[in-house]
């Protein structure tokens, strides 16, 4: 028979008051179609106003209830709560990023590596009356990449993020990729000296976990790749000169 509730296993963390992370344990009646999201929203309305944990838009858009879910990472908002029983479901925060509360990570150190790669479209000729035309072409060739919803699951998940604190991390080139592919943009020169040092896609050692990690099933290693290739090309035209 179906469960009426499940078991929320969620782990707490106050820097300010815990010396250590502790799990605490909250069953939690079900609903037709709940989604994780809504059993943490549930438990905070009704059973513990103090768990921290961040949402948005609920529409697996803005990236922000990313979460290390029952060993996965996941957007608490469209990760049903049927599927994962009968098993406890166990959410952690994103790993190996600074715990603010609970299941509030840190992201300034993400937000910084974004910026680095000047994530704008640079053309410096005047703007046209209508638009910056894009055929459906070339816009195809940057799709997968404008799905990325800055979640920081690929990055939490990169194990040169764990052992580097200057390294750009697989969001960042993603989304460098995403302007050097796009026809629009002229900025390909610095954005690719922006991520074509010791710190950027050189030191990506190809293993994979972003692609796995990523929610949105974007395959980012194709994109640090492509960004390897464009250094190679870059370097070569300067020792041609």
């Amino acid at each position: 028979m179906p469960q009426d509730s499940a078991i929320f296993k969620i782990q707490r963390y106050d820097p300010e008051v815990d010396t250590l992370p502790y799990f605490t344990t909250y069953n939690v009646s079900l609903r037709k179609g709940m989604t994780v999201l809504d059993g943490l929203l549930d438990i905070l309305d009704q059973q513990d106003g103090s768990l921290a944990f961040r949402a948005s838009c609920r529409g697996a858009v803005c990236g922000s209830d990313s979460m290390y879910i029952n060993g996965a990472f996941r957007l608490a908002c469209n990760t049903a709560i049927v599927p994962l029983l009968p098993r406890e479901i166990t959410i952690n925060p994103l790993p190996y990023m600074r715990i603010v509360k609970d299941l509030v990570v840190d992201m300034d150190p993400f937000w910084t590596a974004y910026e680095r790669i000047k994530p704008y479209l640079i053309n410096p000729e005047t703007a046209p009356e209508r638009e910056r035309y894009q055929s459906p072409k070339d816009r195809k060739h940057i799709d997968e990449m404008l799905d990325c919803i800055l979640c920081a699951s690929c990055y939490s998940s990169c194990p040169m993020v764990w052992s580097d604190s200057e390294f750009l991390g697989p969001a960042a080139f993603l989304k460098a990729y995403r302007f050097v592919g796009d026809s629009r943009d002229q900025g390909q020169r610095e954005r690719i000296k922006a991520v074509g040092h010791e710190n950027g896609v050189w030191r990506c050692h190809t293993v994979f976990n972003c692609t796995e990690a990523c929610p949105k099933k974007i395959n980012v290693t194709w994109s640090i790749e492509a960004l390897k290739r464009r250094s190679i090309v870059n370097r070569l035209k300067f020792w041609q000169r």
